[in-house]
């Protein structure tokens, strides 16, 4: 809901009203620091404050209650400045927005220690109605309307909207903060899979509604990532190509298309879990249809680049165009990953369906893996060919990261193709419960969950017939299930050097190989005694399940 009032009224803040707040903010500032100072000064100086009047109405209290204005008034301006520096185009004001998130993280220290001074004075109205006051005095709030809220609504059903407490006030604040200050700290590199990479991470915390449209406010800007960088320009160099010199594709009608899926991709990326999801489905089928549409016309233009009387500049524009084909069906897959592991975040799947689940992952991780690494070999090869040139340095950084990006694919997919045949050989022997219920068949499920892949042709052939095939006959001893998970954990020891420098990778990783090495023991076990009872927890990783096995 929250996110339907961006898109619909949007986020405003008019330039001239913050200028206007700002000037009144420095002058309240202004003031209040007289104030202080009057407080603080000795009898001697005190006559050059005389005209000044007093706050409240007790001198004693006057010192502290300044200080405590003066926190608060100090916050509200350098956080305006912060949101305002974050506005700034194509980024530059990051860095300044930094130091007034650090500001206004200090000023919030001093306005949690004015507390106890505030409270001097209330009446005892018992502790749990002081923690669920909305000011920090216990008091109640003066010149604010809290029902104010009620009334501004959308047009929906009354439902009462309760203020959050002052001190869940100042939780939301340190983590809104700490979230803005994640997004000024990013590196605006122009490359789209690190800029995926952080908005995932990002996502991971549960930011909220302020965090997220200023993040997709900095990524997309006048139809450009940062406002600076064509997706034309992102996507060539994700396949290390060079179109400086092919000005004519930026014209392309698929380029165009391409930049406005990308650009509706992002702004997706930064909405909440459940919008998220249910618009990244949508889209599938969107960038699905674009695929093909864009195959046949490359398709026909790789057939005209074998005729002799084709212009050398079209050679290039049809390899161009060609290789962003392939990289479009690489994000096209993406996209459907992210799409079901958003399933295990918002629990959408029972324990009876993570065999379909899983299943589904590996037939897109194992495609994504597929593309990725055709990905790796078009750089390489890319590369190779500059590198015999002058003055030209290669980018083994890039590689690096792309083959490792590979390898972790290949160990996710070792990952789910191994609990697979895991879960679908506990079903077969009767030790877990098959995907049946009085309302829904299994195959009904299957349609439910994936209905929005299959429209999109993910995969392109009869996919609940290709998983009720390729489960029927699993059973516990079957080879491959410890070979997947033996693989996994192989490639995990290997990914782990790859990230050590990268916690947040890193810890992935290792949760990775903790699920595969936890869930060779649990096979094991259930091998040696059939009557084990067994259980599907993501102790380890959110999205992988590790096996737990108990005696009753």
């Amino acid at each position: 809901e929250e996110d339907l009032f961006t898109m619909t009224y949007g986020l405003p803040f008019n330039g001239d009203e913050d200028g206007k707040g700002l000037l009144l903010l420095n002058a309240v500032e202004e003031t209040i620091c007289r104030q202080l100072r009057a407080c603080k000064a000795t009898s001697s100086k005190r006559r050059v404050f005389e005209e000044l009047e007093p706050l409240q109405t007790n001198p004693q209290l006057e010192e502290g209650f300044c200080k405590a204005l003066l926190c608060r008034i100090r916050f509200r301006k350098h956080f305006l400045h912060a949101l305002n520096c974050m506005r700034r185009p194509q980024g530059r004001g990051l860095e300044l927005a930094r130091k007034h998130i650090a500001y206004c993280i200090a000023e919030l220290e001093s306005v949690l220690s004015s507390v106890e001074f505030l409270s001097l004075e209330t009446v005892e109205n018992g502790k749990n109605e002081m923690e669920e006051s909305t000011t920090g005095s216990g008091r109640h709030p003066i010149g604010f309307d809290p029902n104010l809220n009620k009334r501004l609504s959308a047009p929906t059903p009354p439902r009462a909207i309760k203020l959050l407490s002052w001190k869940k006030a100042i939780d939301y604040y340190v983590k809104l903060l700490h979230n803005l200050d994640q997004i000024c700290a990013f590196k605006l590199e122009p490359d789209l899979d690190a800029v995926l990479q952080f908005v995932v991470q990002f996502q991971k915390s549960r930011p909220d509604l302020v965090a997220r449209a200023h993040l997709q406010l900095l990524l997309v800007q006048d139809g450009k990532l940062y406002g600076r960088d064509t997706f034309l320009t992102i996507c060539a160099r994700s396949l290390a190509l060079d179109v400086t010199k092919n000005h004519g594709l930026h014209l392309n009608e698929y380029i165009l298309q391409l930049n406005q899926l990308m650009i509706n991709l992002l702004k997706i990326l930064c909405a909440n879990t459940p919008w998220q999801r249910r618009k990244l489905g949508k889209i599938l089928n969107d960038w699905s249809i674009f695929n093909v549409q864009m195959g046949i016309t490359v398709g026909h233009m790789m057939q005209q680049v074998t005729t002799p009387r084709t212009p050398k500049n079209g050679d290039k524009s049809a390899l161009i165009l060609n290789h962003i084909y392939g990289w479009l069906e690489e994000q096209i897959h993406w996209v459907a990953l992210r799409f079901l592991v958003l399933g295990f975040d918002l629990k959408l799947y029972s324990p009876s369906e993570y065999c379909m689940v899983y299943w589904y992952m590996y037939i897109i991780l194992w495609k994504l893996a597929e593309k990725a690494h055709f990905r790796v070999l078009i750089i390489v090869h890319t590369e190779e060919r500059k590198a015999k040139e002058e003055d030209y340095s290669r980018d083994m950084a890039r590689e690096d990261r792309i083959s490792l990006w590979v390898l972790l694919l290949k160990c996710q997919t070792s990952l789910a193709q191994g609990l697979t045949v895991m879960i679908a050989a506990l079903r077969n022997e009767g030790m877990c419960s098959k995907s049946q219920g009085p309302f829904n068949t299994e195959n009904e499920k299957f349609v439910q969950h994936f209905g929005l892949l299959q429209k999109a042709s993910l995969p392109k052939y009869d996919a609940y017939e290709s998983f009720s095939e390729s489960t029927c006959h699993a059973r516990l001893d079957y080879l491959p299930v410890y070979e997947c998970f033996r693989d996994a954990q192989k490639m995990a020891k290997e990914i782990k050097v790859g990230y050590a420098n990268d916690p947040d990778k890193l810890a992935e990783v290792v949760g990775l190989e903790q699920v595969a090495e936890h869930n060779i023991i649990a096979v094991n076990l259930l091998c040696q005694d059939r009557c084990l009872k067994v259980s599907f927890e993501f102790i380890h990783h959110p999205h992988f399940a590790t096996a737990v096995v108990r005696r009753s």
